[in-house]
Parts: structure tokens; C-alpha cells; sequence
């Protein structure tokens, strides 16, 4: 990493913008990837150098998966939380939205005093999938908590914001509030086979590059709103090598005509992966990568 400075902020008389035309920043899945979360968030003037909110009246949303696979999953809840408490005292906003790791983590600890041996398999479900026991044993009933809170979608602007690239919210609701209170419940649930058919449709992902990618990413936008909608859930490279060979692997990916932009940047797979995205009406303003400013890629 070659630049870790932080950029200039606007200063604190600044007059605070409405809604619709604040800055929108928004983070793919971390992983556990603490460090380089803190690292692109200070080169985009989001924190300071002491990791607290420096971005005014900005809105900055994550896309979910917090936890597993990375080492400091624990870390990153608390950080977040934090952060969400400082944008709101600031006048900005943080949205976490919730993702399908959250949804196995989730699982495993519910069950676990019920069911000590895991005949459910949630637990091995989870560790299976990159769960880590440190980070169970870092979190407390307050962060589990607010993962059970977590929204599973927003409308920020023209942007309809996701956890994954599939059609199962289609599923849960016909607007974002019920998609929203259907989750909700489902993570209420003392069933556990509505946490386990819940925690299986989460998983499912490449809905917009299938032959009916474009028309299902139009019925979403219809259902939902917005102009555009991001995810994350689905790493870009995989994303590049799997279905657009002409993709940026180190930027978000517009595709399906520029309905829709992946921003999982696998920060937590690769060591040289990890980006922030800000938003705007025209598409993907800004990109800050590891070693800074990275171009955008066009449409595909």
C-alpha cells in the first residue's frame, strides 16, 4: 500500500446537503478485513486517521458479509457500529446491510444451546464456510443483536442496494419494506428450517449474467425501485473470469447494460484485492483502491 494519507474533508461550517445529494460511498463484503477496510475508507475521507467518521453529511452503505473467512470479523462489527453512531451524530448516514454469512453465523449461535451437536448442522455449515469461533467468542448479545437488525435492501438515490446478485428478494416481498420485515422475521424464527431455507436461497448468486440476467435485473428494479442496483456476495474476479473476460478485476463491474454493478472486491481472498465505490445518477463517480484512485470500467 503506497498512499495511506487521508484525503481533505470539506470543513466543518459546511452547510449540510440535502438527502438525494449527498455523497454515496459504498463498501463490498470485508471478511474479517479489517485493516484494508480502514485503509480505503482514510484514502477516501470517509474516517481520520484515529478510524473515526470524517465524511460530514456522506452516506456509506455495506453491502454485508462482515464476518468469517478474514481474522477480524469481530473487529469489524464493533468498528462499524461505531462508525454508524459517529455519520449520525455528524448528520451522515451508515447503512449495514445484512449478508448471507451473518445469516449462517446467525444460525449457529442460535442453535447451539438447543442443539449441542449440531444435528441441525448449522455450526458446521458455518465453519464450513469460513466461520471462525473467535469471532463467536468475541461478540456479545448486543452484536448479535444488531446483525438480526441488519436491512437486507435499500434505495439510496437511483441505486437499489443488495447483499446478492440474486432474484430471491424477488421471493421475500413486493417492496423493499417487505422484504425487509420478512427477514426481520425469519431471523425472529425459532423454526429451524426457516433459518435453514432462508440461510440455503441466500446463497444462490449470478442471477444477472444468465441468459435472463437483464430481464430479471429490470423485474428488480421494477419491484423495488431505483435506476441501477449494486451487490456484492459474488468476488469481481470470479464475476471476470467466470462470465465478463473484459472486466476490471480491481474496480466494480457494471454489467447486465449497466443495470448492474458488482462490488464484492474479495479483499479478504486476494492481497491485492480491496476498493470503495462512490455513487452517483451518472454510475460509479470514484473508485479508491489500495494504493488509490482507479479508474472506473465502462459498462459491459
Amino acid at each position: 500500500m503506497t498512499d495511506r494519507r487521508a484525503r481533505p474533508v470539506r470543513p466543518a461550517s459546511t452547510p449540510m446537503r440535502a438527502a438525494a445529494d449527498r455523497d454515496l460511498w459504498v463498501v463490498g463484503d470485508v471478511h474479517g478485513a479489517l485493516n484494508k477496510l480502514r485503509s480505503l475508507l482514510l484514502q477516501a475521507g470517509l474516517i481520520d486517521l484515529g478510524g473515526r467518521w470524517a465524511a460530514e453529511d456522506s452516506h456509506l452503505v455495506f453491502l454485508g458479509d462482515y464476518l468469517d473467512r478474514g481474522p477480524d470479523g469481530a473487529r469489524v462489527v464493533a468498528f462499524i457500529r461505531a462508525l454508524e453512531l459517529q455519520a449520525e451524530d455528524a448528520g451522515g448516514r451508515v447503512t449495514a446491510l445484512l449478508g448471507n454469512h451473518e445469516v449462517m453465523f446467525l444460525a449457529a449461535q442460535r442453535f447451539r444451546p438447543l442443539d449441542p451437536h449440531d444435528g441441525l448442522r448449522f455450526r458446521e455449515y458455518w465453519l464450513r464456510n469460513g466461520g471462525l469461533e473467535a469471532d463467536a467468542e468475541r461478540m456479545d448479545a448486543a452484536d448479535r443483536a444488531w446483525l438480526t437488525d441488519r436491512p437486507a435492501m435499500v434505495l439510496a438515490g437511483p441505486w437499489l442496494l443488495m447483499h446478492a446478485d440474486s432474484s430471491m428478494y424477488l421471493r421475500l416481498g413486493r417492496s423493499i419494506r417487505e422484504v425487509n420485515a420478512q427477514v426481520t422475521a425469519m431471523l425472529r424464527s425459532a423454526d429451524p428450517d426457516v433459518w435453514g431455507d432462508f440461510a440455503n436461497a441466500f446463497s444462490d448468486r449470478f442471477a444477472f449474467v444468465r441468459p435472463d440476467g437483464v430481464e430479471i435485473a429490470a423485474r428488480t428494479l421494477m419491484v423495488f425501485g431505483g435506476q441501477r442496483l449494486a451487490h456484492g456476495h459474488t468476488p469481481v474476479y470470479i464475476l471476470r473470469e467466470d462470465f465478463l473476460p473484459d472486466a476490471n478485476v480491481g474496480a466494480p463491474v457494471p454489467y447486465a447494460g449497466g443495470a448492474c454493478l458488482g462490488l464484492d472486491s474479495g479483499m479478504a481472498y486476494r492481497e491485492e484485492a480491496g476498493f470503495v465505490a462512490r455513487l452517483d445518477a451518472a454510475g460509479v463517480a470514484e473508485v479508491i483502491g489500495l494504493n488509490g484512485k482507479v479508474e472506473p470500467a465502462p459498462a459491459l
